[in-house]
This record gives C-alpha cells, structure tokens and sequence, in this order.
C-alpha cells in the first residue's frame, strides 16, 4: 500500500516566507492513514430509499479521487435501479467507511486483498465492473439525468 509522507517545506521567496506542504509516496504493506482522525461514518437516520440512492449517486461521483469517480459513478449508474435496499447499505458502507480512497481503489483491481469486512457481494460485482470484460469506455462520468 501506498503510505503517504509529508513534508513541510518554508520557502522564502522575495522576503516572505512561505509554507509548502509536498507528498511523496512510499511503497509499504501498511494501510495508508490519513495524518489525523476520521469520524466513524454512521448512515443517515430516517433517510427514504429515494433520498438514500441520491446520496450514493452523489458520494459515487465526487469522490476527490479521477479514478474511484470515474469507476463508483460508472458502476452506480449501470446497478442503483436492480440493488436492494440491503445491496444498497452495503455499497454505502463501502464506499463512506474506508478513510482512505485508495484503499479502495487497491482492493478493487486487486493490488490488496479485500477486508473482510467489505468482502461481499457488492464488492465483488464492483471487482467484476473494473475489470470492464465488455471493454465499455469509462473516460467520464455518466450524465445524471
């Protein structure tokens, strides 16, 4: 896994000091952990089924990372109307509980093996949809509507 370093650097440049924050990255086996805490992710109370599959619409596409978005907002897309509501709780945890996107994005196309925890069967559809066996262009996002 990846384990991400950071380095402060202050660079002074025409008499102001400035504060520059660089990444680079690391080859461990180690889960990669953010520099500070994560809340728990808890689901939403009292959310209706509508409401729900609009927030994983909306969590699939936005995901700060081009590939996890281009992938979850693709696979969202292709099975939101076919999942059951318990399909759906799963792919909500898996998408909101790791604290890191690229662990996700590992397990996925198969660099680490899945936690138990998100072993299932959404998890193994989405391992399924990145592989792309019918060779579907994933260059951008489906439209919403």
């Amino acid at each position: 896994m990846n384990k991400l370093v950071l380095l402060n650097i202050l660079k002074l440049r025409g008499g102001h000091a400035r504060h520059i924050t660089s990444c680079s990255q690391l080859r461990t086996n180690e889960t990669t952990q953010p520099p500070f805490p994560v809340p728990e992710f808890t689901p939403p109370k009292n959310e209706t089924l509508k409401n729900k599959k609009a927030r994983l619409v909306y969590q699939s596409r936005k995901r700060g990372m081009l590939e996890n978005g281009l992938l979850l907002s693709t696979f969202i897309h292709k099975y939101l109307d076919t999942m059951t509501e318990n399909q759906l709780d799963l792919y909500d945890s898996l998408i909101n509980k790791p604290s890191n996107d690229w662990d996700l994005y590992y397990w996925a196309v198969g660099v680490q093996p899945t936690p138990p925890e998100f072993d299932n069967e959404i998890m193994d559809l989405f391992k399924k949809h990145v592989q792309n066996l019918s060779k579907e262009p994933r260059i951008r996002q489906p439209d919403l509507y």
